[in-house]
């Protein structure tokens, strides 16, 4: 069986936001790695759709120093659900309020380094209601039409793998 047998954990350093170890693990051929990983709160975020439409951000993200399109997405708080934690996070960060949510996909965006797990939803309306509750989250937000979304991939205009997952899992008719 070629799974990986972690014997310990180690932490290294803990904050609110994660939780970054060491461990050992033992390959499938008998060698040790001393292997760093990172504990993360589960994520939650939502597509939501207008007729032709779909809410997106622009974000910098300083530790890339990049600027691109995304999905409202963020943690879930204690005693919230991740349909009612996406719903939080698109009003927060966009000022829109989305219609009833249904699943989309479910991911991983870096399974090899972090416990990262994103859940993800999607809307297919949306009431505005305001200005973004935070408004450092992004420089601008925008309804982007569904066609222009390729053409923002292929222009690196959306490279953040949750966006990406979301944005082809819609794309494909989901």
């Amino acid at each position: 069986m070629m799974r990986w047998t972690v014997h310990s954990e180690r932490q290294i350093y803990r904050d609110q936001w994660l939780d970054v170890r060491s461990a050992d693990v033992e390959l499938p051929d008998g060698r040790h790695l001393d292997h760093r990983l990172i504990h993360t709160q589960e994520g939650a975020g939502a597509v939501v759709v207008a007729g032709e439409k779909v809410l997106l951000m622009w974000r910098h993200r300083f530790i890339t120093d990049t600027w691109s399109w995304e999905i409202p997405i963020g943690g879930i708080d204690d005693g919230e659900t991740p349909a009612q934690a996406a719903a939080r996070e698109v009003e927060e960060e966009t000022g829109w309020r989305p219609g009833p949510m249904r699943p989309l996909l479910y991911t991983e965006p870096s399974p090899g380094l972090m416990t990262s797990r994103h859940h993800i939803y999607r809307a297919d309306s949306a009431e505005h209601i305001g200005d973004p509750e935070d408004g450092f989250e992004s420089e601008r937000i925008e309804w982007i039409p569904i066609s222009d979304l390729k053409g923002l991939i292929d222009k690196r205009d959306i490279t953040s793998g949750t966006t990406l997952a979301a944005v082809l899992y819609l794309l494909a008719g989901a």
